[in-house]
């Protein structure tokens, strides 16, 4: 349920059906979700050109501190309000909630910072209401002729591979953490939301490979000389790589406590043979060595039985979600 949020709806729109929109038979009812936070500059043309793709264009204004909520207003969107800034994770979350009360069948997800084409929608939506992808990702890098500047790629590729490790499969995505998504809302009940705010990305694809949905990229255009962030990137990457962290140990914690205390383990025994064999060639114990072996051991120990601890408390709750 949606907490602490202030709606205001307006007519339902007609999906346009204009050059380059799939004409779909079915005529699936399309809900736009933009996720946004002091984003009063580009929201109003980012929500016009959104409109001619959907029935509807909801705005989650996550506790803005400019007139983001005002201009989505004029500019047509329905608009959903956090009283403070709750992060995005909390946004999406929201969204969600927001499209399974309207009852559309596709939900697309774009950032309000203006940096991705609304006319690659139909990209998106198109293999959803085909039947092809539950989860359609816009990729920047599927054609590798993205013009992302080298630090960030470099840091994308980084969460790329705790994304892949924290999935625990090979997951078909070159842009884990794109903020422009389709989904068919048959697939909502499987995302969890458990982050709030950085890493969501990567949890919800964690969530996807977890239900094994059918995950699809599509090539999309990017722009970079809009939506420029205040904060450093060197420690947005961070914030977000720790919340991939976070995820990792919430939804694979055999692999993020249990695995590294082996290790641990490992490198005690180690420690313990050079131990033993430096008592028999000198005929007195090593202190230091013998002092890290043990505490190597014990937090080893400790991490193995967390990782258990943990792994069978998330396979109970799992049984107890399922069951109701």
């Amino acid at each position: 349920m949606m907490a602490s949020v202030r709606s205001e709806q307006k007519p339902q729109d007609t999906l346009a059906t204009g050059e380059g929109v799939p004409q779909f038979s079915d005529r699936p009812i399309i809900m736009v979700g933009i996720p946004s936070y002091n984003e009063e500059i580009a929201i109003g043309s980012l929500i016009l050109r959104a409109s001619q793709y959907a029935d509807k264009v909801v705005v989650l204004d996550d506790g803005s501190a400019d007139r983001t909520a005002d201009v989505a207003r004029l500019a047509g969107a329905e608009v959903v309000q956090h009283d403070n800034n709750l992060g995005k994770g909390a946004a999406l979350r929201d969204l969600f909630a927001y499209a399974t009360q309207c009852d559309v069948d596709v939900l697309v997800i774009i950032d309000g910072d203006g940096q991705h084409n609304p006319d690659d929608i139909p990209l998106l939506v198109s293999p959803v209401v085909s039947g092809e992808a539950d989860f359609v990702i816009g990729s920047r890098y599927l054609t590798g002729k993205s013009g992302t500047p080298r630090y960030r790629r470099f840091g994308q590729l980084v969460l790329d591979k705790f994304t892949r490790v924290g999935s625990g499969r090979d997951l078909p995505v070159t842009d884990t953490q794109s903020g422009f998504r389709a989904f068919s809302m048959k697939t909502a009940h499987i995302f969890k939301f458990t982050s709030n705010k950085l890493g969501i990305e990567s949890e919800m694809l964690m969530d996807a490979a977890k239900a094994q949905v059918r995950i699809k990229e599509v090539d999309v255009s990017v722009r970079y000389d809009v939506g420029r962030s205040s904060t450093n990137p060197v420690a947005h990457g961070l914030e977000v790589l720790l919340g991939v962290l976070r995820n990792i140990e919430f939804k694979k914690p055999l692999l993020a406590f249990a695995a590294p205390g082996v290790i641990l383990i490992g490198l005690g025994l180690a420690l313990a043979v050079y131990v033993v064999q430096g008592f028999y060639a000198y005929g007195r114990v090593p202190n230091g060595p013998a002092i890290l072996m043990l505490l190597v051991m014990i937090v080893g120990t400790f991490m193995v039985l967390t990782g258990i601890i943990l792994h069978s408390v998330a396979g109970v709750t799992e049984s107890l979600e399922a069951r109701r």
